[in-house]
């Protein structure tokens, strides 16, 4: 079971918009393009989809997205308006992967910039994970822990301390992968590793104490292959 992981693709209505370094809707595609060699099994999205929380930008993410020849699943960022996404494409709370299985968490506060799980999440997580002891994925947008960025922390999950004593009661969970950060990531806590992901779009300098930009870096994606009960991930970039 492969699954490729995108975020932060920061969409626009107009397809030719620029971000900050480049051009979104382009890289999403030259993104989408080099995961398609990879034959992806599933294609999970943590986040960020829109800029500017328009129906046109959904619609240019969910046609990039059938691009490919998987199902694919997505969850809102903070950037995100959740009622457009399900208008193009419904939101999934777990996909079922076989030996695996996969949480989907909305981590978004509405208007703000930082996430939460909120305790009635939580306590239904709790539940899933008493249902079903298969080895487990996690997907949100935000980090549940700190990355050594002093802006990103402020804006990072907020409960994370209430999500980690969550966990702490079910040795099924492997691992949690997320958006949000803009660049590639990957921390071990306890048990579980914690990955984050490049972006499809412009990407964040690690160990920045004030937002700033990796002008070094390219857009990429993470590549996640299960087999047995065993995880094997690692991050592509692709030129542009």
């Amino acid at each position: 079971m492969r699954l490729i992981q995108i975020t932060d693709c920061h969409l626009l209505a107009d397809p030719e918009a620029r971000s900050r370094k480049g051009f979104p809707l382009r890289q999403l595609q030259a993104v989408l393009e080099s995961a398609k060699s990879l034959r992806p099994d599933i294609l999970l999205v943590s986040g960020d989809i829109s800029q500017d929380e328009t129906p046109a930008s959904y619609r240019h993410a969910a046609a990039a997205f059938s691009s490919l020849d998987c199902p694919w699943f997505w969850l809102p960022g903070n950037h995100d308006h959740p009622r457009l996404m399900v208008e193009q494409h419904e939101i999934h709370n777990e996909v079922d992967l076989g030996q695996w299985r996969l949480l989907m968490l909305d981590s978004r506060l509405s208007g703000q910039a930082h996430g939460e799980l909120g305790q009635a999440q939580l306590q239904a997580l709790a539940l899933r994970l008493e249902d079903d002891d298969r080895p487990t994925l996690l997907a949100m947008h935000h980090p549940p822990l700190e990355i050594g960025s002093a802006w990103m922390d402020a804006i990072g999950l907020g409960d994370r301390e209430a999500l980690w004593q969550t966990l702490a009661a079910y040795a099924q969970v492997r691992a949690i992968f997320c958006g949000h950060i803009h660049q590639a990531f990957a921390k071990q806590y306890g048990e579980v590793a914690v990955y984050g992901c490049p972006a499809t779009t412009d990407q964040f300098l690690a160990g920045s104490a004030s937002f700033a930009i990796d002008e070094a870096s390219r857009p990429g994606f993470r590549v996640i292959d299960l087999e047995g009960e065993t995880l094997t991930t690692w991050v592509e970039r692709i030129d542009i």
